[in-house]
């Protein structure tokens, strides 16, 4: 897996562990409260039942989706179901906010709270103070509309890594990726190695004669590592000579000895 998809990978592990710190905290925080109404022999709302198994569900889901980030993360199936839990967990958390609306309420005075309608200061039935139960459930709220936008960051990089585990599988082992899965991007300070060569340079093969220089020994050289030399021996100082008139043969011997394919007349 390249760079990218261990970036994504990460992020979506984060997102996991806040997920599931949160619906924790919440979790903790109405297990309190049921355990104070169970204690003191109290009917426990239905409300509070739903918020107590909605975070819980919440929090196994974090749970279970951070390890299968780290087992299983793009594969399409689990992203795409993936998406559609975080979906369904978007809703939960709303429902939370919802039930738990009273924490936008000031924790001083008479106060609503989960264990009961009291003033700040006294006990309730439940064994708790009314300010303080209030405090919870205002931590409660604020908490669950952060979960509502961890879930919404959730799907996006989901959906990202999705993507890239899809467009990783689509290249196999081959020189450009190092004989492994995946992409692999080239550097900016690396040469393309498909960009045409230079017309001259360390790399440009030597010049070498044709066949028709060959023939009529031509004085046309080919530029090269040999600066205008010959491939045939002939020394470095030495200047080139005119090239020698070709043989011509006279009309009627046809096509003999001084003649070539390039100098034979028909």
């Amino acid at each position: 897996m390249g760079v990218g998809g261990v970036v994504l990978r990460f992020f979506n592990l984060a997102i996991r562990v806040l997920q599931f710190l949160a619906s924790a905290v919440i979790l903790g925080i109405f297990s309190y409260f049921l355990a104070k109404h169970a204690q003191n022999d109290q009917h426990i709302p239905r409300w509070e039942r739903a918020v107590e198994g909605l975070s819980g569900a919440a929090t196994l889901y974090a749970l279970l989706g951070a390890i299968f980030t780290c087992c299983l993360g793009g594969i399409t199936a689990f992203a795409g179901l993936a998406i559609f839990l975080d979906v369904c967990f978007i809703g939960a958390m709303i429902a939370i906010a919802v039930m738990t609306r009273h924490g936008t309420q000031t924790c001083s005075g008479r106060v609503n709270t989960p264990v009961g309608t009291g003033d700040d200061g006294t006990e309730s039935p439940a064994g708790v103070d009314y300010g303080y139960a209030c405090r919870l459930e205002k931590v409660v709220f604020a908490v669950s509309i952060i979960a509502i936008f961890f879930f919404l960051i959730s799907i996006l990089f989901q959906y990202l890594l999705a993507r890239h585990h899809k467009r990783e599988k689509g290249f196999g082992p081959s020189p450009a990726n190092n004989y492994t899965y995946g992409t692999q991007r080239r550097g900016f300070w690396r040469r393309n190695k498909n960009a045409p060569q230079a017309a001259a340079g360390e790399d440009t093969l030597p010049g070498h004669p044709t066949p028709h220089d060959v023939e009529t020994g031509s004085t046309t050289e080919k530029s090269g590592w040999f600066n205008n030399r010959s491939f045939f021996g002939r020394r470095n100082n030495e200047p080139v000579s005119a090239a020698p008139t070709a043989y011509r043969a006279p009309a009627g011997e046809g096509y003999g000895y001084g003649q070539s394919a390039y100098n034979t007349n028909y």
